[in-house]
């Protein structure tokens, strides 16, 4: 992927991931499996499961007749994945431009879980997706929206790195996903052979504790783990903590500000996120 890394990737973050990916991704993921509504004995493909905590989720509701398949780029996260032992759950790695060895109409369900935004060329995905799914199977996807005015920490992270010494790693200066709008996804959808049974932007699922909590670290953290290092990844060693610093530091400066703002805070409660269930007619 241009711009995007996967070789960035270290057991600590993998870890990192595991440990804070509950309260956005899976909490997500799990409001996309509610549309979805598997059902017992489906076989269900999870496409970029990472470490595997949604899969497992998904093979508990499909129970011992169905099956799930997690796949993800990423190796250190798919060996944290196969600590989630069931019958039913298998992982290993591979991505969205590979399902060549998926036969054909082999699962009933097909999802995608905050992945599709770093997908640069989603077409060809898009049809492999519908090969490997059964007549009449369904696919669901959650996505960050291209109408999701950037968030503070990577305005903040662009605004730094755009200072001396870190503007001399311009490979530093974006750290580049492919979001779509709503209207884009539809067309794609629909040009790939799938017919749309929702479509809608929603505000990011997030718990009560997990907004209390929230700290410049935490934010870091979450940044670092969920891009699998390319947040500051392309940064030498010394100047990424250096980097890191900086950025938290303006960070709490806002936190103080948002503090004392109640408008700005509600900002934040805006749709900022895709969720869509399609079918293989």
């Amino acid at each position: 992927m241009p711009g995007v890394s996967l070789s960035l990737d270290t057991e600590d973050l993998a870890q990192r991931y595991d440990r804070i990916s509950a309260d956005r991704q899976f909490r997500g993921g799990q409001e996309m499996l509610r549309e979805l509504a598997l059902n017992p004995g489906e076989t269900v493909l999870d496409i970029g499961c990472g470490t595997g905590m949604l899969a497992e989720y998904a093979a508990s509701l499909v129970g011992p007749a169905g099956s799930v398949v997690g796949i993800d780029p990423l190796p250190l996260r798919i060996e944290i994945a196969k600590k989630r032992v069931a019958p039913n759950l298998t992982f290993k790695v591979g991505n969205a431009y590979d399902l060549g060895e998926v036969a054909a109409e082999s699962f009933d369900v097909v999802y995608m879980n905050a992945v599709f935004h770093w997908l640069p060329e989603k077409s060809a995905p898009l049809r492999a997706i519908r090969r490997a799914l059964k007549p009449g199977g369904r696919f669901g996807l959650t996505t960050v929206t291209a109408e999701r005015a950037g968030s503070w920490l990577h305005v903040i992270r662009q605004r730094v790195l755009a200072r001396d010494p870190y503007n001399k790693y311009p490979e530093a200066q974006a750290m580049q996903n492919y979001r779509v709008s709503p209207g884009e996804l539809e067309q794609m959808l629909l040009e790939n052979g799938f017919a749309i049974a929702k479509l809608e932007t929603r505000v990011s699922v997030r718990n009560a504790s997990a907004h209390a909590a929230w700290t410049p670290e935490s934010a870091l953290d979450f940044a670092e783990a969920s891009s699998f290092g390319n947040f500051l990844g392309h940064l030498p060693d010394e100047l990424r903590a250096q980097a890191r610093e900086d950025i938290k530091r303006e960070l709490e400066s806002l936190r103080a500000r948002r503090t004392s703002d109640p408008a700005a805070r509600e900002s934040t409660r805006r749709p900022s996120r895709i969720i869509a269930v399609a079918t293989r007619p």
